[in-house]
């Protein structure tokens, strides 16, 4: 299945949700996963982002419909990018 990174910045309203309820981030991953969409792994950062988050999805529509509901919240903000492993892209060039 394709893997994207989802790098995302909090609004206000999602810094004090998450200072409230640091669970919440929990929560919200199982409805990304209801919605089609594994979480492989997500980490809190230190920089420009708040959080990156390695997703797996079937599709391009599938992710992208995860980051428009998740936008619509109003909490956070998303860039997503596809991305491919090594492998894949060694190969691709092979060809």
């Amino acid at each position: 299945m394709p893997i994207y990174v989802m790098l995302t910045n909090l609004t206000d309203e999602g810094r004090k949700t998450v200072k409230e309820k640091p669970g919440r981030i929990e929560e919200v991953n199982k409805e990304v996963e209801k919605m089609g969409v594994k979480v492989i792994s997500q980490y809190a950062l230190l920089g420009a982002y708040d959080f990156v988050n390695i997703l797996e999805a079937p599709d391009n529509l599938t992710i992208a419909r995860v980051a428009v509901a998740l936008g619509a919240r109003g909490t956070l903000q998303t860039t997503t990018l596809a991305a491919l492993s090594i492998d894949e892209f060694i190969n691709m060039l092979k060809k």
